[in-house]
C-alpha cells in the first residue's frame, strides 16, 4: 500500500496547494465528468478549498468510529489503486495519439488542402479577367455616351448664353432695366457653369464680354442715378426706372450694391460736412441740437423722395444714419478734446443728454437697437467697429466725476473735522429739547442718509449714461467719501479722553456723550450695511470687465472701526460713572472693620451707576449685537477695576475679605441682571461667573486663618491650585500678615509644596498686580482694530471680534516672582480672564 502511494507524483499535490486556476479546474471537471458525481465523495471534488480536517471528521464523526480505521484505510487504498490504473491507461492512450507517423499524415492532409485553395484562387482570377474582357467594350460605349451627353448639354448652354447675351445687349441699348434684371441673372447663372472652360478661346471671349457688359451697366446706372438725383428737368428720369436699376444693381452683386449705397450716402451727407465743420461756429458743441435737427429733415426727405426708389431690404436709411453717427462722433471727439479744461459739467451733460435722446429716437424709428444697426452697416473691410456718438463723451466723463466730488465736498464740509463734534452736539441738543412724545431721539445722523441718497441718485444718473470706466471711476469717488465720512465725521466726532483723566470724587459721566456714542454706533452700522447694498448695486449696473474690481470692503471695515471707537467712548463714560464708588472701595480701612454687616457703602452707588448707564444705552442702540458687545466689555472692565481697588485697599484681614465676598455677590448679581433677558447670552454669563469665581477664590483664601499654618497652606493649594512662591506671598500681603510671620509661613509653604508635584507652577494669581496705580480704560479710537464683516454670526462670536480697552498700570516686582509674559507693554489683573479687554494689536 505504501508502494502504491509513493507512485503518485508529488508535484500534483504541490500544484493543488498552489491553487490551480479556476478555468483549469472547470476544464478538468468537464473532461473527467466530475460534476456528475455530485457530492457523494468529498475526495472526488476538485477545488482549491479542500479541507482535510472536514473529510476526516466525515469518516470519523466520534471516537467509536476510530474502530473502523483499518476498513477506511483499505477502502482508500483501493480507491488510490483504481485511480492509478486509470491514470496509466490515459497515459498509454496519449502516447498512441502522439505517434510521429500519425502526426505526419495529418500534416500531409493540411498541405493538400492548402494546395487546393491555391488552385481555386487561380481559377477565380482567370474568371475575372474573362469577364473584364467581355464588358470592356460596353464600358467604352458608356463613357462615349456620357461624354456625348455632356457635350450636347454644354453646346446647348453655350447657345443659350450667346442668345441671352445678345438679348441683354439689346436691352441695355434701350435701357430696359426691368428686362435686364432677368436677362442679366440668367447670363450670370449660365456663364458661371463655363468658368472651368475659360481656357477655350471662344468661351474666354464670352466671359470677357460678360464682365464688360456688367461694367457698362454699372456706368449707365450711375449716370442715370446722377440725373435722377440732380433732378435735371431737361432729361428727367422716372423713379420707376431708377427702382428697376436698383434691382439690376442687386443682380450685379453685393459689393456693387454696397458701393452704390455708399455713393448715395456720401452725396446726401456732403452738405452736412460743409455746414457743420468742427472749425465753424455751426459745428461747435452748443450747436449739437442743430446737427440732429438737420439730419432729421434729411432723413424725412430721403424717405419721401429719393429713398423710395431703393428696395426695402437694402435698408439705406440704416446706412445713412450710421454714416451720420460716424461723422458726428469724430467731430465730437475733436471738439471735446479741444475743450479740455474749459469743458464744464453742465455743457457736457446737456450735450450728452441731447445725444442720448437722438440715439433713442433712432432706436425707436428703426425698431432695432443702435448696436445692431451699426453692426449691420459696418463694411466688411472696416478697420474699426462703428460706435455710437455717446462713446465720444466717455473719455471726458472725468469732468462729471469731478463735479460730483465738489458737490460731496460742499455737502459734507459742515460735518468734517472740527465741525463734526459741534454738528453731532447740535443734533443731540435739538432732539433733547423737543417733546418726548413728538420728537423721538435721533438714532442715525441725517448726514449719513443724505450721503447715500446722493449716492443713489448719482449712481442711477451715471448708469443711464455709461456703465464702463466712468461708472468705475464714480465707484472710486464713492469709496473716497465713505472713507472721509468714517474717519473725519464719525470717528472725529467722538470725544477724546482727557490727558489726566477725571480723578475727582464728584466726577460724573456725561449722558450726552453716551447718547452721541449710541447715535454713532447706529450711523456706522447703517453706513456699513448700506455700503454693501451699494457695492452690489454698482456691480449689477457696471460692465462685466469691471465687476471683479469693485469692492467696498475696506470702507466697510472703517465703519466697523468707528463702531469700536464709539463702544470705547461708552466704556469711558462707564469708567467715569463707577470711579467714585471704586475710589471709596480703595480707601476703605478694612483693618478697623470688626464685623460683617450687609453690603458696604460703595456697592449701592456702584450698582446704581452701572444700571443708569445701561438704561441710557439699551433703548438707543438699534442692533442687539453691539449692546451685547458693550455689556461683555463693561462687565470685564468693572471687575478689573474692582480687583485693582481691592488690591489698593489692603490689608484686608479676614473680616474685610468676608465683607468683600458679600459685596462681590451683589456686583455679580448686578452684572448678570443688567443686560436683560433679550440681551444676555450663555457666554456672557459664563464670563462673569468665571471672573467672579476667581475673585471669590482669592477672598476665600484670605478669609482662612493662618493658624495652623499647615491648614492655611493646604487650603491655598486646594483653592488656588499652584505652588508659586510669589503668588503665596501676594496672598500674605493682601491678608496683612506681619513680616516675621510671613517668613515662617513661606518656609512651611516651600516644605509642603515640594512634596506636591501635581501642583501647577502658575495660576491666575501670577498676573495679579500688587501695585495697580491708576487704571485707565480710555484708549484712542484709532487704536482699536475690529473685524465686523457682514455675514458674521451675531452674538458671542461677533462680540469677540471687537477690540476692548486695555488695563494700564505697573507690574509688581519681586525676586521670587515667576516671570510674566509681556508685562512691560501692558498692565493686567488676570491675564487669562481679561485678555478680551486688550486691543488686538497688543494681544
Amino acid at each position: 500500500m505504501a508502494t502504491k502511494t509513493s507512485r503518485l507524483p508529488a508535484p500534483a499535490y504541490r500544484l493543488r496547494e498552489d491553487e490551480l486556476p479556476t478555468e483549469l479546474i472547470l476544464s478538468i471537471e468537464r473532461i473527467l465528468d466530475l460534476h456528475a458525481q455530485g457530492d457523494a465523495d468529498p475526495l472526488g471534488r476538485l477545488t482549491n478549498e479542500f479541507n482535510p480536517i472536514g473529510v476526516l471528521n466525515d469518516y470519523f464523526p466520534d471516537e467509536a468510529a476510530l474502530g473502523q480505521l483499518e476498513a477506511v484505510q483499505t477502502r482508500l487504498a483501493e480507491s488510490e489503486r483504481a485511480l492509478q490504473e486509470e491514470i496509466d491507461s490515459l497515459r498509454e492512450e496519449l502516447r498512441q495519439n502522439q505517434d510521429p507517423s500519425r502526426m505526419q499524415l495529418i500534416q500531409e492532409m493540411i498541405s493538400d488542402l492548402l494546395g487546393q485553395m491555391s488552385r481555386i484562387r487561380e481559377k477565380a482570377t482567370e474568371s475575372e479577367a474573362v469577364v473584364r474582357n467581355i464588358t470592356k467594350e460596353i464600358q467604352v460605349l458608356d463613357l462615349a455616351k456620357k461624354n456625348l451627353i455632356l457635350s450636347m448639354t454644354t453646346l446647348k448652354r453655350l447657345q443659350m448664353l450667346v442668345n441671352m447675351l445678345g438679348q441683354l445687349e439689346d436691352q441695355i441699348k434701350e435701357r430696359k432695366y426691368h428686362d435686364i434684371v432677368q436677362s442679366l441673372a440668367a447670363v450670370k447663372q449660365i456663364g458661371a457653369s463655363f468658368k472651368p472652360y475659360t481656357s477655350v478661346q471662344r468661351i474666354s471671349q464670352l466671359w470677357r464680354r460678360i464682365q464688360e457688359i456688367q461694367t457698362e451697366l454699372r456706368a449707365m446706372i450711375d449716370a442715370d442715378w446722377d440725373k435722377f438725383y440732380m433732378q435735371d428737368p431737361a432729361k428727367p428720369i422716372k423713379p420707376s426706372v431708377v427702382a428697376d436699376a436698383c434691382l439690376v444693381v442687386d443682380v450685379l452683386g453685393a459689393d456693387i450694391r454696397t458701393q452704390f449705397i455708399e455713393r448715395y450716402v456720401a452725396l446726401e451727407l456732403k452738405e452736412y460736412r460743409r455746414i457743420f465743420r468742427a472749425t465753424d461756429e455751426a459745428g461747435q458743441l452748443d450747436n449739437l441740437s442743430r446737427r440732429f435737427a438737420w439730419f432729421r429733415r434729411l432723413l424725412h426727405t430721403h424717405e419721401t423722395e429719393q429713398g423710395r426708389v431703393f428696395p426695402a431690404e437694402w435698408k439705406v436709411g440704416w446706412f445713412l444714419t450710421a454714416k451720420f453717427i460716424e461723422i458726428t462722433r469724430d467731430d465730437m471727439t475733436v471738439l471735446l478734446s479741444k475743450a479740455g479744461s474749459k469743458l464744464v459739467v453742465k455743457q457736457l451733460l446737456d450735450t450728452l443728454q441731447e445725444t442720448m435722446e437722438f440715439e433713442t429716437s433712432v432706436t425707436r424709428k428703426f425698431s432695432t437697437s443702435l448696436q445692431e444697426l451699426l453692426k449691420v452697416t459696418t463694411p466688411a473691410n472696416a478697420t474699426r467697429p462703428l460706435k455710437p456718438i455717446t462713446s465720444a463723451f466717455e473719455p471726458h466723463m472725468g469732468v462729471y466725476v469731478d463735479a460730483q466730488d465738489k458737490m460731496l465736498s460742499d455737502m459734507l464740509g459742515q460735518y468734517r473735522g472740527p465741525k463734526s463734534r459741534s454738528s453731532l452736539e447740535a443734533i443731540s441738543s435739538a432732539s433733547a429739547s423737543g417733546d418726548d412724545d413728538a420728537a423721538p431721539p435721533v438714532l442715525v445722523l441725517p448726514s449719513s442718509t443724505e450721503l447715500f441718497y446722493f449716492y443713489a441718485q448719482t449712481l442711477e444718473q451715471c448708469a443711464n449714461l455709461f456703465t464702463g470706466q466712468p461708472l468705475y471711476d464714480l465707484c472710486g469717488l464713492f469709496k473716497k467719501w465713505l472713507r472721509i465720512y468714517a474717519e473725519e465725521v464719525l470717528v472725529t466726532s467722538i470725544k477724546k479722553p482727557s490727558v489726566f483723566g477725571r480723578r475727582s470724587m464728584d466726577a460724573r459721566y456725561d449722558v450726552t456723550e453716551l447718547k452721541n456714542a449710541c447715535t454713532l454706533i447706529n450711523t456706522a452700522d447703517y453706513c456699513q450695511t448700506t455700503a454693501l447694498e451699494l457695492e452690489e448695486n454698482i456691480r449689477e449696473k457696471c460692465e462685466e470687465s469691471f465687476r471683479e474690481r469693485i469692492t467696498l470692503q475696506d470702507e466697510r471695515d472703517l465703519f466697523v472701526s468707528a463702531i469700536s471707537a464709539a463702544i470705547l467712548a461708552m466704556l469711558r463714560e462707564l469708567d467715569s460713572a463707577c470711579e467714585s464708588a471704586l475710589t471709596m472701595l480703595s480707601r476703605t480701612p478694612w483693618a478697623t472693620v470688626k464685623h460683617v454687616s450687609g453690603q458696604s457703602a460703595y456697592v449701592e452707588p456702584l450698582v446704581k451707576a452701572i444700571d443708569e448707564v445701561a438704561e441710557i444705552v439699551k433703548p438707543l442702540v438699534e442692533q442687539k449685537k453691539y449692546l451685547r458687545n458693550f455689556f461683555d466689555k463693561a462687565a470685564s472692565t468693572v471687575l478689573a477695576k474692582f480687583t485693582n481697588a481691592l488690591v489698593k485697599s489692603r490689608p484686608l484681614l479676614e473680616i474685610g475679605a468676608e465683607q468683600l465676598l458679600i459685596d462681590l455677590q451683589a456686583i455679580k448679581a448686578c452684572l448678570l441682571k443688567v443686560p436683560g433677558d433679550a440681551l444676555i447670552t450663555s457666554n456672557y454669563t459664563k464670563s462673569v461667573t468665571k471672573h467672579t469665581t476667581r475673585l471669590e477664590a482669592l477672598l476665600k483664601v484670605i478669609v482662612t486663618p493662618v493658624d495652623p499654618p499647615e491648614g492655611f497652606i493646604l487650603n491655598y493649594t486646594l483653592v488656588i491650585g499652584d505652588a508659586s512662591f510669589s503668588n503665596f506671598q501676594k496672598i500674605l500681603d493682601l491678608k496683612g500678615t506681619l513680616k516675621a510671620e510671613q517668613n515662617d509661613l513661606l518656609d512651611s509653604f516651600l516644605t509642603i509644596t515640594s512634596t506636591k508635584t501635581e501642583l501647577e507652577s502658575t495660576s491666575f494669581l501670577s498676573s495679579l498686580d500688587m501695585d495697580p496705580g491708576q487704571i485707565s480704560t480710555l484708549t484712542s479710537p484709532g487704536s482699536s482694530r475690529v473685524s465686523l464683516l457682514p455675514g458674521a454670526s451675531t452674538g458671542e462670536s461677533f462680540l469677540a471680534s471687537l477690540s476692548s480697552p486695555p488695563l494700564a498700570g505697573a507690574p509688581s516686582s519681586g525676586s521670587d516672582t515667576p516671570p510674566r509674559q509681556d508685562q512691560s507693554s501692558r498692565r493686567e489683573v488676570f491675564s487669562d480672564s481679561f485678555v478680551r479687554l486688550l486691543p488686538n494689536h497688543i494681544v
